[in-house]
């Protein structure tokens, strides 16, 4: 018995567009692997630079995924793009940001909490008289810069 479709259907194009957001360059770490949305830059080939049309599509796609299956949706960014992704490469890619946004969560609350950790140390070192409270605010100092945490 053949199954029959309810038809031909095409996503929806994107209306919005990524105004507020800055897309920067990234290392190459693979030697192979081309993340989507990238390209690698002319002048180091160590460096990868933003496609923001390909950038855009994908973010799109990402709300497109709520919706609809991932092979519509990968047929829907290759078209747009005219750039190639399966549906199986566009949810490695999806799960992949999720996972580094997540792991960099983590680091900033790390960051945060042994920040408060070298105060609560250096208001004790203070009572104290004890001298290390200068080295305590050149650790904070720096968790600051290497973890963009601001006062």
């Amino acid at each position: 018995m053949l199954r029959q479709t309810a038809g031909k259907w095409i996503l929806p194009q994107p209306t919005e567009s990524k105004e507020s957001g800055e897309y920067v360059s990234i290392p190459k770490l693979s030697t192979v692997w081309i993340p989507f949305g990238y390209k690698v830059n002319e002048t180091d080939p160590d460096v990868l630079d933003p496609i923001p049309v390909e950038l855009e599509a994908l973010e799109q796609a990402k709300k497109y995924l709520k919706q609809y299956p991932s092979r519509y949706v990968a047929a829907w960014l290759t078209k747009v793009t005219g750039r190639s992704i399966s549906h199986a490469g566009l949810l490695k890619r999806i799960k992949h940001e999720q996972r580094h946004k997540a792991k960099a969560a983590s680091l900033r609350r790390w960051a945060a909490r042994y920040k408060r950790a070298i105060e609560e140390a250096e208001k004790y070192e203070k009572r104290t008289g004890n001298k290390y409270v200068k080295n305590a605010r050149e650790i904070i100092d720096q968790v600051d810069r290497d973890h963009g945490i601001d006062e």
